[in-house]
């Protein structure tokens, strides 16, 4: 039952996410939507797809949409209202991020896949809404850009399998994983921390 609550946690997180990137792009209301409910369910799309859970999530629990809808037009309205503090949108990113990370890690485990499946599945989940999200509004997806993303999920996920091997209870070894991403991705964000990229020459 928690990992339902955190599921719709990262929807709605991830909705507003998609708010915040599509303020600037002049949509009308129904194509924020529309972007909200791409970066929402995205990720967990491909997951359910890849894991042959058929229907998918949010056709058989209309309960995500509702959450989709509701967080999109809360974010439309606060926006209307004052603007967006400064780092709100990469924080409700990273906050997104981990919860469908841990989440699809966690359902992977559950089908009984291997911990290698579990990290790549989870990472997927975490990533895809974001870069369907980032490609709508025009903007370079932030698991393209060198910025620490898909491996702060990644680590996040591995902390959790191991906490998990040790025996150490769902809970705590969940909340830890999304802690671990979350913190990754505000530290490298705040301190401009990035992955190293290719040395390249420009030309003669």
């Amino acid at each position: 039952m928690l990992l339902y609550y955190l599921d719709l946690a990262g929807v709605a997180v991830f909705a507003a996410s998609g708010v915040l990137a599509a303020r600037d792009r002049e949509l009308d209301l129904f194509g924020v939507i529309i972007v909200a409910t791409l970066t929402a369910i995205g990720g967990g799309t491909l997951r359910d797809l890849l894991l042959g859970h058929h229907p998918i999530f949010w056709i058989v629990d209309n309960w995500y949409l509702i959450t989709i809808v509701a967080s999109a037009l809360a974010t439309v309205a606060y926006l209307a209202l004052r603007p967006p503090p400064g780092m709100l949108f990469l924080v409700a990113d990273a906050c997104g991020l981990a919860l469908f990370a841990m989440s699809g890690a966690k359902l992977a485990l559950e089908a009984g896949l291997s911990p290698l499946i579990a990290v790549i599945m989870g990472t997927m989940t975490g990533v895809v809404g974001g870069m369907l999200r980032d490609v709508i509004t025009a903007r370079v997806p932030l698991v393209l850009q060198k910025e620490i993303y898909a491996t702060a999920a990644m680590a996040g996920i591995l902390v959790y399998l191991v906490l998990d091997a040790l025996g150490v209870p769902e809970t705590p070894a969940f909340t830890t994983g999304v802690a671990v991403v979350i913190t990754l991705r505000i530290i490298a964000i705040r301190w401009g921390l990035n992955l190293p990229s290719l040395p390249h020459r420009r030309p003669k």
